[in-house]
């Protein structure tokens, strides 16, 4: 969980054309793991769009060629606090209800990280579920999970209780060898300490400095490599400080020693009066600052970056805020600004039943219901994989924003979010080629900052991870290549073209 928020800005560097992606996870289809098939929902709509009531602003989007980004496997992550895993039978391969919602999802990655990841520590001898350490018992739990939901896992170990002697080198290592038995072609990698760049905070008072981590990762590092030789290997997970500490950190690493370049993002502070549901959606200026960044530090030494840990406001977000509809809006332009900024996926952070962020509220391994962030990260899912277009969007001073990417059967999925609290849309959408078919989906809620009441196409996602969506929208009208439809107020819309 993030303690800090970004705070500084290195180099920036335009769009290239490389995509990096999690090769060995396998391309989920939009649907995977779903009782209901939107796709079959879309093709046979006989249901025009309704017209909304209110007064309409005209607006346009035109798409083109390729943005020379792409949305590839695995890119729609998920991530948990270490403790969470180790102390309640939440990942386990009995929790039917959890492992509907992850296949709701489709088929990604879950990383297993957050402070937690540096007190908790390895119990050879443990029975399992025991807050402050893990066993064997909760590691055959996950491999059980992730078999059945098909998810891969980036997996941390604990680095900072090294100050105390609370873990050692040679402890890491007997866990990373259990974790690499139990899970196989189910685990991604390995995560060593968490956000260590703060370390000074918790662990080393009396001084804590990048060279010091590297050492001292170097000792983890080498120690799992000499037992399990083919793990991979990712890093540093920062909390911040990109260009003093991810930049270096990962000229000193090289692909030799790390196959992806971790870092951590929150928009800001949640227990700061500023952090409002206006805030969350309004534009996030530093994001694609930040991202560039990564992407500048990742092509020089040759490996992916992936936003492993993120999420609305840190200290558990922001009550009422991140747990509102705000929080489905805004996670559909943070993981796109992601994906056209050249991530390879993001790790959206999340357990528990408190009142700030989470995807999935549960208490005690049960599940409770999807949160109105699960919405988005659905609306994401359904949008899709494939090269992303350059897509322009004109709506005045409107809070509109729009994505499009090109599907492998050849057709063009729109995703279109409107964050205005009054005014509906009327888009015209120019496609980049001629439509003979074009139908939509839309979220909505009752307000910005309903806490309940999410629904895409009239339906709500069930704590079991079933969903029974009504009958796609027919766009209001088909011109060549023109695309007219609604957007109403406080809405997202994905418009499927073929």
């Amino acid at each position: 969980m993030k303690m800090s928020i970004y705070r500084d800005k290195g180099d920036r560097v335009g769009r290239r054309t490389v995509l990096y992606g999690l090769g060995a996870i396998a391309a989920h289809s939009l649907l995977a793991g779903c009782g209901s098939n939107i796709i079959g929902h879309a093709a046979s709509a006989q249901v025009s769009q309704p017209v909304p009531s209110g007064s309409l602003t005209q607006g346009s989007v035109t798409v083109s060629g390729s943005s020379g980004r792409s949305i590839g496997a695995a890119f729609t992550g998920l991530s948990y606090e270490k403790n969470s895993f180790a102390s309640q039978p939440l990942f386990v391969g009995t929790n039917a209800n959890m492992i509907g919602l992850f296949k709701r999802l489709g088929t990604s990655l879950l990383r297993i990280g957050g402070n937690t990841v540096d007190t908790t520590v390895w119990n050879a001898n443990g029975s399992g579920e025991t807050s402050g350490e893990v066993a064997p018992a909760d590691v055959n739990g996950l491999a059980a999970f992730l078999q059945a939901t098909g998810w891969q896992c980036l997996y941390g170990v604990n680095l900072g209780g090294a100050a105390s002697g609370a873990t050692t080198p040679a402890l890491a290592a007997a866990e990373v060898a259990y974790v690499v038995g139990a899970l196989g072609s189910n685990l991604y990698g390995i995560e060593i300490g968490n956000e260590c760049d703060n370390y000074s905070e918790s662990y080393y008072p009396e001084g804590w400095s990048l060279s010091e981590f590297e050492t001292l990762w170097e000792q983890f590092r080498t120690a799992i490599k000499t037992v399990t030789s083919g793990v991979v290997v990712t890093g540093p997970a920062s909390s911040g400080n990109i260009s003093n500490w991810t930049v270096p950190f990962g000229e000193y690493a090289t692909k030799q020693q790390i196959s992806l370049l971790t870092q951590h993002y929150y928009r800001g502070n949640g227990k700061s009066a500023s952090s409002t549901a206006a805030e969350l959606v309004s534009v996030d200026t530093a994001l694609p600052d930040v991202c560039q960044q990564l992407q500048v530090a990742a092509d020089k030494i040759g490996i992916p970056w992936r936003m492993s840990e993120t999420n609305s406001f840190y200290n558990g977000g922001a009550s009422g805020v991140s747990n509102s509809y705000a929080s489905s809006l805004w996670v559909i332009d943070h993981l796109a600004t992601i994906a056209l900024n050249g991530g390879a996926g993001v790790n959206t952070h999340g357990g528990g039943n408190g009142t700030g962020y989470t995807p999935i509220a549960d208490n005690n391994g049960v599940v409770l219901e999807a949160r109105p962030e699960f919405y988005g990260l659905l609306m994401f899912t359904l949008f899709g994989q494939g090269n992303l277009l350059t897509t322009t969007v004109s709506a005045g001073d409107l809070n509109v924003t729009a994505y499009s990417v090109q599907t492998s059967s050849g057709g063009v999925n729109i995703l279109l979010c409107n964050k205005d609290s009054t005014q509906d849309v009327q888009l015209s959408i120019s496609c980049g080629q001629s439509v003979k078919q074009a139908t939509l989906l839309e979220m909505a809620a009752p307000g910005l900052s309903a806490t309940s009441g999410v629904t895409i196409q009239g339906a709500s996602v069930n704590a079991d991870g079933s969903f029974t969506p009504g009958a796609s929208y027919a766009a209001s009208q088909i011109n060549g290549e023109v695309v007219t439809c609604y957007l109403p107020a406080l809405s997202a819309v994905l418009l499927q073209i073929s």
